[in-house]
């Protein structure tokens, strides 16, 4: 089961357990048991719309909720650097799940919505990897996202947000105690727009199987500057990120045991997204897919896709990623952390830039850094890597 996937199978039980209070705030853990497809519904779930075919999609007002689709995210990335070099990695993510397409009533405590949040830093020279987690139902004062004028994902006192018109430059603020390690950590930057929104898929119509898609854009190569907390240190960063933001309210099929996904900014101005889905019975998936934009050559606009200048999308046959290096977590579950990627004539090697990049908190799935190096060995880029679905075997 992917991660996200279970993600939001934690927001289900949070909004089943509370539903049944009034007015009162609940804390829950996951509750173990309970079957994919009967929590998330089935592609036909009555109520909600699907992502069946293309949309047009409209800023700002995409930036912010969907709430007639089931299941949402809102997904940051980012590579840093500092003053002296040292890198470091940074990803945050607000994750929203309904359980009703309307609101279950009336009052704050009843929109049908519960959110989670993820915060992790990687400091790669000293080798130390943060994270921290936040979940709560819907409720004006403690977690939602608004669209608009104003945009404002929050979950506690997490925020990204931005009220600035026409591109979406965001402040993203977050603090907390690291789970599983004495120390505070927290991120303050700031995240310039400067490409435009690159709609995946088919001009944004995102298919992972005959009756699962959604809809899905990305905004590559935002330019990031302010400051990371790691215990008692203060440093100042600048890097890129990478926003992905996708919808849906249909589930992934019984045969996929997870997926393995890359978003990588080269040195060339290339950014390269790349998503396999990985098989029980070990197959290729006929719906792999991937997507590569040469910024250099982009139209002047401010939305691209699917046909526009610049804007490549990959279908199965035309890449592929082969593990070639495992690294055990403490918990003993193997994960790729090293591949070879093969895109057209091009050859990559993928190497995470700190093996211990695993987040294993409510749910378990490994989201770091990583460097891309050409045949030659040299580097060509960094990026993130996001592996869900691993366990004791390799």
């Amino acid at each position: 089961m992917n991660a996200k996937i279970r993600a939001l199978l934690l927001l289900v039980t949070i909004l089943l357990i509370s539903a049944c209070q009034r007015e009162v705030a609940t804390d829950t853990t996951a509750v173990s048991g309970l079957r994919l497809n009967n929590v998330l519904g089935e592609p036909t779930a009555q109520g909600f719309a699907r992502a069946e075919r293309p949309r047009d999609f409209l800023f700002p007002a995409d930036h912010g909720p969907h709430n007639q689709y089931r299941s949402e995210w809102w997904y940051l990335t980012a590579v840093l650097e500092d003053d002296e070099g040292n890198e470091y990695g940074m990803h945050f993510t607000v994750f929203r799940q309904a359980l009703a397409p309307q609101p279950t009533g009336e009052g704050p405590w009843h929109t049908a919505q519960a959110y989670l949040g993820h915060l992790a830093v990687t400091d790669i020279s000293t080798g130390v990897h943060l994270e921290a987690e936040r979940f709560s139902r819907g409720h004006p004062e403690l977690a939602g996202v608004t669209s608009g004028k104003d945009f404002r994902a929050m979950i506690e006192d997490w925020t990204l947000q931005s009220s600035a018109d026409g591109k979406l430059n965001l402040t993203l603020s977050a603090d907390a105690l690291a789970v599983g390690q004495p120390d505070r950590f927290g991120v303050d930057l700031q995240v310039q727009q400067v490409g435009p929104v690159v709609l995946q898929g088919h001009r944004g119509l995102s298919k992972k199987g005959p009756y699962s898609a959604s809809y899905y854009y990305s905004i590559p190569r935002m330019q990031l500057s302010g400051t990371l907390k790691i215990a008692d240190r203060s440093v100042k960063v600048k890097g890129l990120g990478w926003l992905d933001r996708e919808w849906s309210t249909s589930v992934l099929g019984e045969s996929l045991a997870g997926w393995d996904w890359f978003s990588l900014q080269l040195e060339d101005q290339r950014s390269i997204m790349a998503f396999r889905l990985r098989r029980h019975d070990g197959a290729r998936d006929d719906y792999d897919h991937g997507l590569v934009v040469d910024h250099q050559q982009l139209p002047r606009q401010s939305i691209v896709g699917e046909g526009d200048r610049g804007v490549r999308l990959l279908g199965r046959d035309d890449f592929s990623l082969t593990p070639s290096r495992f690294y055990q977590d403490p918990d003993g579950n193997f994960w790729p952390v090293s591949w070879t990627f093969q895109l057209d004539n091009e050859q990559f090697t993928i190497n995470a830039l700190l093996d211990q990049q695993t987040v294993d908190l409510s749910i378990t799935y490994w989201e770091g850094l990583v460097e891309v190096l050409d045949s030659e060995g040299n580097n060509s880029g960094r990026g993130y890597m996001e592996l869900t679905g691993y366990g004791r075997d390799i």
